[in-house]
């Protein structure tokens, strides 16, 4: 009964922590400004648990029984007895957001963070394991301004114009994720999620004539504003597969392979033309007018793009893992809610990574803990006056362990690297991410057994 009732407790704590966190990921916006947030469904996530996070996001291939791997749903099934409960968290600073204006370079610095992931894996047989999971999918966060003059018959006037454009908001994903072991070395799995959020985007133009406050006489300008809000919700799934052949009796070779079909993801719009007045911060005041609805939670769909993901490593028992991943995203099928294209192109990336543990049987503090590296290069959607936004970095990670027989451990990682150039109008940005992953494993479903 002692036993059961504890089961049930752990359950029951794991159960109110993730409705906690679950709080969290609804009102989370991201990792702070990016500007090229403001295409696609925004910037999207690192899907990589933190240990893997430090060897380059390479997990395709390979997988641990010490720290939870959900890149390949497949690979759950390598996972032993324990019952594995995750929690990361993610930041992002960049000293560097740049871009050249009017001949000159003009740069500013942010900062952001937000829970990663929280997932809880249990093994249902020596074969069958299985996972559920809460995580950060995409984020919209960015502010724009410029200025022109206003035309009247296709001809300047003498007033000039301020636009802004911003959004916000932000997509999550609840997974269940299956995996197991046909034979000695073929996992088969799938990952069914369930994708939410909401993205508002804010369009404002205003003549430039008058203070902000305005008297009697001179009354202040009037803000002509658009504002377009879609809440999406659907299922995705995603299929995984590896094969793990014995080389030798030292050395393991894996492969493994991911596929995420396209699918149309639902969608209610609603977009809104209103006049407002202008506060003394210069954001938006109060409303002038009843707002001018074109739509109001009009019924839509969004195109999400098929992806590909491969992945080979060689293993060392448990002490040395090398891999390379290769991921192709066909961004280019991407639809938005009105079914335009959203200007973006095929994506890829190539990822490489390795990780030691100077000897995983032993009972020596340092000889249990793990080291990574690993590399980057991504081609991006995103494509500015013709020229691909390319994005490369670095990464260095460690997984120290805590706790009672140190089967439980802290995962850390720091990424840095820069996307895009100062080539034309494009945005250059230099960042340092970092993550710290909390795994904690532990024997739950034991048989009582009576000396």
């Amino acid at each position: 009964m002692s036993k059961n009732y504890l089961i049930v407790n752990r359950i029951a704590q794991v159960i109110v922590l993730v409705s906690t966190l679950s709080t969290s990921f609804v009102y989370a916006q991201g990792l702070g400004n990016s500007p090229y947030s403001a295409l696609g469904l925004g910037e999207t996530y690192n899907q990589a648990n933190a240990a893997n996070f430090g060897m380059g996001s390479v997990g395709i291939s390979n997988a641990s029984p010490f720290y939870l791997n959900l890149q390949n749903p497949a690979l759950l099934a390598r996972r032993g007895r324990f019952t594995a409960f995750e929690v990361g968290l993610i930041g992002q600073y960049k000293p560097q957001i740049s871009q050249i204006r009017t001949g000159t370079t003009q740069s500013q610095r942010d900062f952001g963070a937000n829970i990663n992931y929280v997932a809880l894996a249990f093994p249902v047989s020596p074969r069958w394991s299985m996972a559920i999971s809460l995580r950060p999918y995409s984020y919209v966060d960015y502010k724009t301004r410029s200025y022109g003059r206003v035309q009247q018959n296709n001809t300047n006037t003498i007033y000039e114009a301020e636009y802004t454009y911003s959004g916000r908001g932000a997509l999550n994903k609840a997974s269940y994720s299956t995996g197991y072991r046909f034979g000695k070395n073929v996992y088969l799995g799938a990952d069914f999620s369930f994708l939410f959020g909401n993205l508002t985007t804010n369009s404002d133009a205003r003549v430039l004539i008058n203070e902000v406050g305005g008297s009697a006489t001179n009354p202040q300008d009037i803000v002509v504003s658009r504002s377009n809000r879609v809440n999406y919700g659907g299922l995705i799934a995603k299929l995984g597969a590896g094969w793990r052949p014995k080389l030798s009796e030292n050395w393991t070779l894996n492969l493994g392979a991911t596929f995420d079909p396209g699918k149309s993801l639902g969608a209610t719009e609603t977009d809104v033309y209103q006049q407002v007045t202008i506060s003394s911060d210069g954001s938006r005041g109060s409303s002038l007018s009843d707002e001018d609805t074109l739509r109001k939670n009009s019924s839509s769909s969004a195109r999400l793009p098929q992806q590909v993901q491969f992945g080979i490593s060689i293993e060392r028992n448990n002490k040395l893992t090398v891999g390379v991943d290769v991921g192709l995203q066909r961004w280019s099928q991407y639809r938005t809610v009105s079914g335009q294209s959203g200007n973006l192109s095929d994506a890829m990336t190539v990822a490489a990574g390795l990780e030691y543990t100077p000897k995983a049987n032993s009972t020596k503090y340092w000889d249990l803990v793990s080291y990574r590296a690993g590399f980057q290069y991504i081609q991006t959607p995103y494509i500015v006056e013709g020229k691909r936004v390319n994005d490369m970095n670095g990464s260095l990670g460690m997984s120290l362990p805590i706790g009672s027989y140190f089967v439980n451990y802290v995962n850390l990682a720091v990424q840095g690297g820069q996307r895009g150039v100062l080539t034309g109008s494009q945005i250059r940005e230099r960042y340092v991410r970092f993550t710290v992953g909390f795994s904690l494993n532990d024997w739950w479903f034991r048989k009582p057994v009576l000396d």
